[in-house]
């Protein structure tokens, strides 16, 4: 059992049975031209974290534990987008759009695609999700518990949206979730501050948070 420097306080988890999620590194949040720049946002805060992203992921990967990848990315024909889903946010590119990436969060176009740096390697899970979440019209559950997974250590975009909730629906499933502070961000600077408070507040209610460092000097190497 590893025992991790978090807070509110230690988070205690077994490489066996923990699985690192990665949310929504694509291209079409973290790339110039994609759709959280049709959206009017600075991709460049989102850009910023994945060089911490990859060090995590490759001493992950070198621990032998599991890895999930997730993608926000619906089907060509958009059956599974619901119409106030596509209306929101005022994009000048909505979802299914054609953009300098193909079609904006569609599955098989490149824009869906996770960035480089970040792509997924054999043996790893990736699950392309239609909502926020990443349990919600998924599988991810089900892969989860045939593999014996109890505790996620989760990283990704954007930290009050995708990630904040994939860790609400964990926390109802059981799961304990370590969220990496450095490793996950938002367009909004105050949005991941208080993301982050309210995840560790009233004893960890929803998760635990700590900085990559510290989860990188506890994995086994």
């Amino acid at each position: 059992m590893i025992t991790l420097d978090a807070d509110p306080f230690e988070y205690r988890f077994s490489i066996e049975t923990a699985a690192l999620v990665i949310i929504d590194m694509q291209r079409d949040f973290i790339e110039r031209g994609g759709f959280g720049e049709t959206l009017g946002n600075d991709v460049t805060r989102l850009q910023a974290i994945v060089s911490a992203v990859q060090g995590v992921l490759h001493a992950w990967r070198a621990a032998g534990g599991f890895v999930v990848h997730t993608r926000e990315a619906h089907r060509p024909d958009l059956s599974d987008c619901p119409a106030a889903k596509r209306r929101r946010g005022n994009p000048s590119l909505r979802i299914g759009d054609r953009g300098p990436m193909g079609r904006i969060l569609v599955a098989g176009e490149p824009g869906s695609e996770i960035v480089p740096a970040l792509a997924a390697i054999d043996g790893e899970l990736v699950i392309d999700k239609p909502g926020k979440g990443a349990f919600y019209a998924t599988p991810l559950h089900d892969e989860l518990q045939r593999r014996g997974i109890a505790q996620l250590v989760v990283m990704g975009v954007t930290t009050e949206v995708c990630v904040q909730t994939t860790l609400r629906e964990a926390n109802d499933r059981g799961y304990e979730c370590l969220l990496v502070e450095d490793g996950t961000e938002s367009y909004f600077p105050e949005f991941k501050a208080a993301t982050l408070a309210m995840i560790r507040a009233q004893g960890a209610i929803v998760g635990w948070t700590a900085q990559s460092a510290r989860l990188l000097a506890a994995l086994p190497r």
